[in-house]
């Protein structure tokens, strides 16, 4: 593995899942995903973070081959999702005189998963320090960020914010590639969307640090460009569109949906606007969140299905509903044989979402487009343009 080290004192001992297949068993991860640990050698021996229990072997492997032979003094666990306290029972089990350092929330949550009692412990709160001889922890809680016990810890004398599942992203590092936006997008939308407020908050803590490295539990230590990466949080977690566009969604049945949906991409890309197509029967879900609130813009067009809508369109609302969408503008296209039910379905769930505006008149299909039918969605189409904010 390359060298993800922070410096001479801080060490990676983390590991890659190069083979786990669905991220929270939900979310695809062809480039895997990382478990971030790290140490910082200093009079106080400190392991920052555990891992999934599926590297937890690894893990323990490379603190001891970097300690040869002496032993940590403190654990701190900044989260206790099990992605990240799946090994710390055999951590504690090896070196059981370490002080696990927490939140009162950490040893409540964390007593659900290892019996935290049976050792020693350093309860921290809002502003308090832990100092490791030349290194020194403070303490910021960010709870709902995005479990109740989450905290993050800047370390003062090199500028490292151990960020917790703060800007982290999916994909292991060894295969970290360019995509930094794109995997951090997907990851922050579908884990962390839904609170966007307490985020807010923990960005407003942050602002008076002096930092000069993040580094999160999944993906890389981020050093440079860091106003770019922290403004993205700003523009996610408050909910703001990303950039201009449009995302184009559509769920077709027998593919007379899909002809609609794919001349409304052309009729927008031609009109000089940024789209995304996606099929929302086939193509990944979590993917189809992220864009949806990466752009301002968004059509939906759908089949008709057992008197609603065809269920992989519903299974697409009720998860921006889950994250909260909005501040977002909205085109329908409903399809149905007989009698088309998709687009009320649709507008019913739309009209949930906070301060989301449904443009246009909603296009109505019966089975396959006629001529009439495409001059509709032509004007669909130039309310969608002229929509853009």
């Amino acid at each position: 593995m390359k060298d993800n080290n922070i410096s001479e004192a801080i060490r990676y001992v983390g590991v890659d899942d190069k083979d786990l297949d669905l991220f929270e068993s939900q979310y695809k991860v062809p480039n895997g995903v990382s478990y971030n640990s790290y140490v910082i050698l200093d009079d106080k021996i400190t392991v920052m973070d555990g891992v999934d229990d599926r590297g937890e072997d690894e893990w323990l492997a490379n603190i001891e081959k970097l300690l040869e032979g002496k032993k940590p003094d403190y654990l701190v666990v900044l989260h206790f999702e099990p992605d990240h306290s799946g090994g710390i029972e055999k951590f504690l089990v090896k070196y059981p005189e370490t002080t696990v350092v927490g939140n009162a929330k950490t040893f409540s949550v964390g007593s659900n998963f290892v019996e935290l009692d049976k050792y020693p412990q350093h309860l921290v709160k809002e502003g308090d320090e832990l100092c490791l001889g030349k290194h020194t922890l403070k303490f910021m809680m960010a709870p709902m960020v995005h479990w109740p016990e989450v905290m993050l810890a800047f370390e003062e004398t090199e500028g490292v914010l151990f960020s917790a599942d703060a800007f982290g992203k999916f994909g292991a590092l060894e295969f970290e590639e360019d995509n930094w936006v794109d995997e951090a997008r997907r990851y922050y939308i579908n884990i962390v969307g839904k609170y966007g407020a307490p985020v807010q908050t923990v960005l407003k803590k942050a602002a008076a640090l002096d930092i000069k490295k993040i580094a999160p539990l999944h993906g890389p230590v981020l050093s440079e460009n860091l106003e770019k990466y922290i403004g993205l949080y700003d523009t996610w977690s408050s909910y703001k569109p990303e950039e201009s566009g449009v995302l184009v969604a559509y769920a077709s049945i027998h593919g007379n949906t899909e002809l609609v949906a794919k001349y409304v991409a052309k009729k927008l890309e031609e009109k000089g606007e940024k789209v995304v197509l996606t099929d929302l029967t086939r193509q990944d879900k979590s993917q189809a969140v992220a864009d949806a609130f990466r752009f301002d813009r968004m059509v939906l067009a759908a089949s008709s299905y057992d008197g609603g809508v065809f269920i992989p369109m519903e299974d697409f609302l009720v998860d921006l509903s889950y994250k909260t969408y909005q501040n977002r503008k909205v085109a329908l296209i409903e399809n149905g044989s007989w009698g088309p039910t998709a687009g009320r379905k649709m507008k019913g769930h739309i009209e949930g979402f906070k301060n989301v505006e449904i443009i246009g008149d909603m296009v109505t299909i019966k089975s396959r487009a006629k001529d009439a039918d495409y001059a509709n969605v032509d004007a669909l189409v130039e309310a969608v343009v002229a929509a853009k904010n």
